[in-house]
């Protein structure tokens, strides 16, 4: 008997047609068990089953032993159409609310922080020392985590990092010395390098090149959608039951977003026997991406697709600079607005909020522009969406006396430039390395984004004492403005980020 999809049909051959085909049974047996298996004729070994290719026909057929069959319910072509839209759906759902999660319980110390200054009497550098060794580690930990991730279950892997942070926000919120809070944030810090490079590789097996941008997009504003809420949530809980109570809810918020990873995530296609997202969706540069240095070891990969992958080098050194002016403008741009406007803590926070907005935005723009406007090419978007970041960072700067509603619309400027080269960066780095090697490769750059990071806190803190706030917006304007100059002759050849370039 042959099992396809759940329904028990009389017959020992399953036909199998290109994907144009309306033919239902297309992958019938060819991926099982998470395996694509190399299948050789011999007639006298027929037991196991026999392959044939009629030459000049598009059609193909698998005969195999009833008792060979996988028994999943993935074997034919309407279930595997089926069943991909079903998880792919579901695994974007689930590491979206997960992600934001775990933005939520990586951003509360910095909307609590005005709040926590005033009542334990701590000042710009102590916060910064927080700030920037928290970042050194986040940023080691993406690197190493990614490189576990590649050979891990998401579903766990993920779920585990965002459930220890949730305890870690909690404890935070009962700790009272300058010691005791650098300890905890920056164990967060490393469990929070858990997060983004099981979702790297996710949106890269679950999703082909030429609609990955679009969905990455849509992925990425995940951290908008956390941005935007825990400013306006955290800032109102701190207002009426203090900083404690709102970083342990924080917490709780992240250990209850666990049980959904753990209930929506799953791993790779090919290991619930289906076939890969590139044979799929008949996605030629995709299928060349999964074709590429096929045989080679971890070690080889690691070696020669992440390390010394030229364009991971020029990739990580833009990514430096993309976050110090995103992660400054993300931790001191409410302390920018309390002491230089004398806004409330609430009305900062929503100017906080406004920048995640646009972000948002920024997103959609910039992973479908990169796609349908660019034919997956990320480099010239990610240039584009840097002329408009230092255009923004100016505008806030030199025009200091504006009202509320104008400073708000440049936040959502420059949420909205920022968060576009913050995403492309990362999927141009998993696209331009072995397919085997997403989180590797992602968190190889991102090793070097959350170095801007760190820059971004005790480095600045020092720059903002010896010329406030004036040599805080000159450093981004000139971060944002280098980002540009190192991708010109990139831009300027024309050429695509790939993996043997």
């Amino acid at each position: 008997m042959l099992l396809c999809s759940n329904h028990t049909i009389k017959s020992t051959t399953c036909s199998v047609t290109d994907r144009n085909s309306s033919h239902p049974n297309r992958y019938a047996s060819h991926y099982h068990r998470g395996h694509t298996q190399s299948v050789h004729q011999n007639k006298n070994e027929n037991q196991n089953f026999r392959l044939r290719y009629p030459h000049g026909s598009a059609k193909r057929k698998i005969i195999m032993r009833s008792s060979e069959i996988p028994t999943t319910p993935y074997s034919c072509q309407g279930s595997t159409d089926q069943t991909y839209k079903y998880w792919r759906l579901h695994v974007f759902l689930g590491i979206y609310v997960g992600y934001a999660a775990f933005y939520i319980t990586r951003k509360s110390f910095t909307y609590v922080t005005p709040a926590l200054m005033q009542d334990l009497g701590f000042d710009k550098a102590d916060i910064g020392i927080i700030g920037s060794l928290f970042y050194f580690t986040y940023g080691a930990s993406k690197f190493i985590s990614g490189i576990l991730s590649d050979h891990s279950n998401p579903r766990y892997f993920m779920a585990a990092g965002l459930f220890i942070t949730g305890v870690l926000n909690i404890l935070f919120g009962f700790s009272t010395s300058l010691v005791t809070f650098t300890a905890i944030w920056t164990c967060n810090a490393f469990f929070q390098g858990w997060g983004w490079p099981p979702c790297a590789k996710i949106l890269n097996s679950w999703y082909s090149r030429t609609e990955r941008g679009f969905w990455w997009g849509i992925w990425n504003t995940t951290h908008n959608v956390g941005g935007a809420i825990a400013p306006m949530l955290l800032g109102w809980l701190v207002m009426t039951m203090g900083w404690r109570f709102g970083m342990q809810i924080a917490g709780s918020l992240g250990i209850i977003m666990t049980l959904v990873l753990v209930s929506r995530v799953r791993d790779k296609p090919q290991t619930m026997g289906l076939p890969s997202v590139g044979e799929w969706r008949n996605d030629q540069l995709e299928i060349a991406h999964e074709q590429e240095g096929q045989g080679l070891s971890k070690r080889e990969i690691l070696f020669h697709y992440v390390l010394n992958n030229k364009l991971l080098w020029l990739l990580a050194l833009t990514y430096v600079l993309i976050y110090i002016v995103r992660t400054a403008i993300s931790d001191w741009g409410n302390l920018y607005m309390t002491e230089v406007h004398g806004h409330s803590l609430l009305s900062a926070n929503s100017a906080l909020s406004a920048s995640e907005i646009g972000g948002f935005f920024g997103c959609l723009v910039a992973g479908w522009g990169s796609d349908w406007w660019f034919k997956g090419n990320r480099d010239v978007m990610i240039t584009i969406f840097s002329c408009g970041v230092a255009a923004s960072v100016l505008g806030l700067w030199l025009i200091p006396d504006a009202g509320y509603t104008l400073q708000l619309a440049l936040f959502f400027m420059i949420g909205f430039f920022i968060y576009g080269p913050q995403m492309l960066i990362g999927m141009a780095a998993v696209e331009c390395s072995h397919k085997n090697a997403a989180g590797a490769s992602n968190g190889f750059v991102s090793l070097f984004a959350y170095v801007g990071a760190a820059l971004s806190g005790y480095p600045i803190a020092r720059i903002m004492e010896f010329y406030g706030w004036n040599g805080f917006f000159t450093a981004l304007t000139v971060s944002a403005t280098m980002v540009v100059i190192l991708l010109i002759p990139l831009v300027g050849s024309n050429s695509r980020l790939r993996p043997n370039q």
